[in-house]
Formats: structure tokens, C-alpha cells, sequence
């Protein structure tokens, strides 16, 4: 399996930046090579995070965010930052796995489980991993759905799962 991130480096001063985008405030943090993580930070899981110890550098974020915004635009299907999560080895893999499943389309966590080469049983881990995904919307958590088609789980939020795929063109049930 190819994998598609960069060891971050752990030894560079944390960088961040924050941007707007159609589904609220995103921060951005990186190594300075990479972006280590995208975070909705209006969802609730998120509100009350402070971001001490970053330094703010709206700089080192001009290509994330102009492919933020390009795909937002509907003009962009495919990133291409250097992405650094951190994470343990199965979580790295679901994530890996996440970067395969195609601009507008989506898969179930049992999908992602048997393309890791695992039993259905480790759906629940599956989502658990999905669920810790540090890099939201690029490294694309919200195509993973139930094996009924429904949406499930999605840390920033149902709306905002849902909205991501509509944009995406990925035919997803109404919540309402």
C-alpha cells in the first residue's frame, strides 16, 4: 500500500492559520512542510480549543487555501499539500484508504475494512480511526457512510457531512 503522507516534523515550530470556508472556520496547522492538520473549529468538539503554542503564519498556508478554495468553488476534485497526520499505524492506514475513495462518491466503513484487508468486525475501529482523522475535508472522513447508505458519525457535524457530499455531487439521503 502506497502511502500518501509525509513524516511530519516534529522538531519544526508549529505554524497555524485559520480560514473561512463554506462549512464555518477552518484552522490549519503545519510542520512548515506539511499540513498536519485541518480542523472545523466552529464544530462543537472544537469550540472551546485554544491554540497555544502555534504560531500564527498565513504565509505558509497560500497553497492550502487556495485549494480550499477551489474546491469549495467546485473547481478542484483532487488535493495535492503534503499532508503529515499523526496517528498509529491502523489509524494511518484507515487514512490512507480514506485518500482512495473518489471526488463524489463514498464507501461504507465496511468498504474501508475489507480494503485494509480486514474482517467486518473492524468496521467499529474503522470509524473509530475515521473519527480521529486530524486532516477533515482533505483527507476526505465525510465519504465514509453506514452500510445502509445513511449518514453516520461525522465530527463537524451531519449538516456539514452532508453539505461536503452535495458539494462533491455524491448522491447522500436527506437528514431532514
Amino acid at each position: 500500500m502506497t502511502n500518501p503522507f509525509v513524516a511530519p516534523d516534529l522538531t519544526a515550530p508549529p505554524l497555524s492559520y485559520i480560514v473561512d470556508s463554506p462549512i464555518g472556520r477552518l484552522l490549519l496547522t503545519s510542520d512548515g512542510h506539511a499540513l498536519t492538520e485541518l480542523t472545523m473549529i466552529d464544530a462543537a468538539k472544537h469550540a472551546g480549543r485554544h491554540e497555544t503554542g502555534f504560531t500564527p503564519s498565513p504565509e505558509a498556508f497560500g497553497e492550502v487555501a487556495a485549494q480550499l478554495e477551489a474546491y469549495f468553488a467546485g473547481d478542484l476534485k483532487e488535493f495535492t499539500v503534503p499532508l503529515a497526520p499523526s496517528g498509529s499505524p491502523f489509524q494511518l492506514a484507515v487514512w490512507t484508504e480514506l485518500t482512495k475513495i473518489p471526488y463524489g462518491s463514498t464507501a461504507s466503513y465496511g468498504d474501508v475494512a475489507r480494503a485494509l484487508g480486514k474482517r467486518l468486525v473492524a468496521s467499529r475501529a474503522v470509524g473509530l480511526a475515521n473519527g480521529a482523522n486530524p486532516i477533515a475535508v482533505i483527507v476526505p472522513c465525510h465519504r465514509v457512510i453506514g452500510s445502509d447508505g445513511s449518514l453516520t458519525g461525522y465530527g463537524g457535524g451531519l449538516e456539514r457531512k452532508e453539505l461536503l457530499l452535495r458539494l462533491e455531487g455524491a448522491g447522500v439521503p436527506t437528514l431532514w
